[in-house]
């Protein structure tokens, strides 16, 4: 998950790190509402989108699903290997906006729409809709 939010191997180690004290600090505030792993992801998600916004303020500008979907590479008939494939994928979602970005890794990590609608914070059938029109766009 920290890799589909920071591209830099540096910051991606800072970033976990983040990510391992807001758990540990928001451990006394879990109410059971909800599953544990549930709330684990909702509050990595939220620190790790909180950790791009901070990075991007000075520097490369997010993109919509419609500005990446024209951006998107002409040469679709190339034959690429696996982990070529992965690193344009992940390429792809880095430019994507926090929301956008959270739902598509939820879904990587193989997360329903429930549970990723409970993360996020939207109903599960807002959720199959956005991962549909992003699958739809970074195919």
């Amino acid at each position: 998950m920290v890799r589909g939010y920071e591209p830099d191997l540096e910051r991606r180690r800072d970033l976990l790190q983040e990510i391992h004290i807001a758990i540990w600090r928001s451990l006394a505030q879990f109410g059971g509402r909800c599953s544990i792993r549930t709330w684990a992801y909702r509050v990595a998600h939220n620190t790790a989108t909180s950790h791009t916004w901070r990075r991007r303020a000075n520097g490369p500008q997010l993109v919509s699903l419609d500005e990446l979907e024209s951006a998107s590479v002409p040469d679709r008939e190339r034959v690429l290997d696996e982990q070529m494939a992965m690193e344009r994928l992940l390429a792809l979602i880095h430019r994507l906006k926090p929301l956008d970005r959270q739902l598509m890794l939820l879904y990587l990590e193989d997360l329903d729409a429930v549970s990723i609608g409970e993360i996020v914070g939207i109903s599960s059938g807002n959720v199959a809709t956005k991962l549909h029109r992003i699958r739809k766009i970074l195919t």
